[in-house]
């Protein structure tokens, strides 16, 4: 990420560096997670902030709407958000247990159209 280079203030930044483990619903087996993004940051007044970041599409953020009739497309879209929200929530809990904060960012923050 050119940005993250090119950023004084990000010290530093890898890609899928960190392993979180989450149980998934589908299967209720144990999965290892990589987040997009790992980020420490020099913040204006001085403290040192370490992130976890993910980068998802702002569709994949929301539950999908009950629909009558199931189509495969439908399916793929309910256990994705499943998948997605236990994948967020052990990351989250990894999180606090190693003083990170966790972010999911989509195109909205980003300023994507």
């Amino acid at each position: 990420m050119i940005y993250c280079d090119n950023n004084q203030n990000i010290l530093e930044w890898g890609s899928e560096e960190v392993i979180v483990p989450y149980r998934s619903p589908i299967d209720n087996r144990y999965h290892r997670y990589f987040p997009d993004f790992y980020i420490k940051v020099k913040e204006s007044n001085g403290m040192i902030k370490k992130m976890i970041i993910e980068i998802k599409p702002f569709k994949q953020c929301i539950e999908p709407k009950v629909k009558k009739i199931t189509s495969k497309r439908y399916i793929y879209e309910v256990v994705e958000y499943a998948k997605n929200q236990a994948k967020w929530n052990a990351a989250k809990e990894w999180c606090l247990d190693h003083g990170y904060e966790f972010k999911v960012l989509t195109e909205n923050e980003l300023g994507i159209k």
